[in-house]
């Protein structure tokens, strides 16, 4: 790798990894404050909440993770430009180097992103429903008050009478309103808390199970002894995806297996590998942005790191509705800075007269 290469693939690099990281302290900070009621109402620890704000942080970071790498690169190259470097390497035949500073940055940025959204989010989706399931597990055996209703989760309240010496909690009730379409409520005698060494069961005894739908309808169930995964009371949603807790490469290996791709499965795949094609297109554009200095002088300077935000959030809207998938604008930003750099680089004809 020549000196120069390095030099602008150390500069660009650097100025994106700061600003991701400061990005996700801000979003780490913000997440523990969110998730603040695990300490104040759940009456868990603080490293608790740490660890939760940080398994919250991948899908974030995701999001966000082009987007930075888009803005240290052009920060790094508009001051290339504003001490001239970036003249001299357009004059001395520098251009290779920064061809490929700019495809090393972008090639890790797709192995860096790639990584996120396979591999790392999926277990920490699935270390979240975990640490989740134990904090409501705690909730109900050793937190909650007797006579007192108590927010497990948002839509899930519990109610318990008193608690026994053995743990035996008498009196227990729960409301679910998680599900717009249907209301579950649970009524028990007496409850108890259990682990088969992986999962948290809530053992109800000698109680019933009513629905109630908007329209009216209401069923009731009654039994001597009904068994709920604590994972049904600690999801906001009801029970977890497994899709979103399992790793490209344990969907790829079972869909083999099986010979059956659910369009679910294709879906997944089809967003998680639309974001290394986000980093490619953001680097493209901020490469025919800022990569080329002109001698013009604009009437209003914009800022090019605000218009790379409106780039991104103008992809993923359009990606989000597009019919063609998730990688419509991905592809757009491809083929649109891929295009703007040929132009740019397009040999010219010498003006007659002219002795170069």
């Amino acid at each position: 790798m020549k000196r120069l290469t390095a030099y602008l693939a150390r500069l660009f690099v650097t100025d994106a990894v700061i600003l991701f990281g400061v990005l996700c302290f801000l979003l780490w900070l913000v997440n523990c404050l969110r998730s603040f009621d695990v300490v104040s109402v759940k009456g868990q620890g603080v490293m608790t909440l740490a660890l939760q704000g940080l398994l919250t942080l991948p899908p974030l970071t995701i999001s966000f993770f082009y987007v930075c790498i888009g803005i240290g690169l052009v920060r790094a190259l508009q001051a290339l430009q504003g001490n001239r470097e970036l003249h001299i390497i357009h004059t001395s035949g520098g251009l290779g180097s920064l061809w490929k500073a700019t495809a090393i940055v972008a090639g890790a940025g797709v192995v860096g992103v790639l990584l996120l959204s396979n591999f790392i989010e999926p277990e920490a989706n699935r270390r979240l429903n975990v640490l989740s399931a134990n904090v409501a597990a705690d909730l109900v055996s050793s937190t909650l008050k007797p006579k007192r209703f108590t927010q497990v989760t948002p839509g899930v309240v519990m109610l318990i009478g008193g608690r026994g010496g053995d743990g035996e909690i008498q009196e227990f009730f729960a409301d679910d309103r998680r599900d717009p379409k249907t209301r579950r409520t649970y009524i028990a005698k007496s409850a108890r808390v259990s682990t088969d060494g992986t999962n948290y069961v809530l053992e109800l005894r000698d109680g019933a199970l009513q629905n109630s739908e908007p329209n009216g309808r209401f069923t009731e169930i009654t039994f001597a002894r009904y068994d709920v995964n604590v994972d049904q009371f600690s999801q906001p949603v009801g029970q977890p995806n497994m899709l979103y807790q399992t790793d490209s490469l344990t969907l790829v290996r079972d869909a083999l297996a099986s010979g059956q791709w659910s369009p679910e499965v294709l879906t997944a795949l089809g967003n998680r590998g639309a974001e290394g094609l986000r980093v490619i297109g953001i680097c493209l554009l901020v490469l025919a942005l800022a990569g080329f200095p002109s001698g013009r002088r604009a009437r209003f300077n914009v800022p090019l790191e605000a218009v790379v935000l409106l780039i991104a959030f103008g992809e993923r809207g359009f990606s989000a509705y597009s019919p063609l998938g998730p990688s419509t604008g991905a592809l757009a930003m491809i083929i649109a800075g891929g295009g703007a750099v040929l132009i740019m680089t397009r040999p010219r004809k010498t003006l007659p007269g002219i002795a170069i």
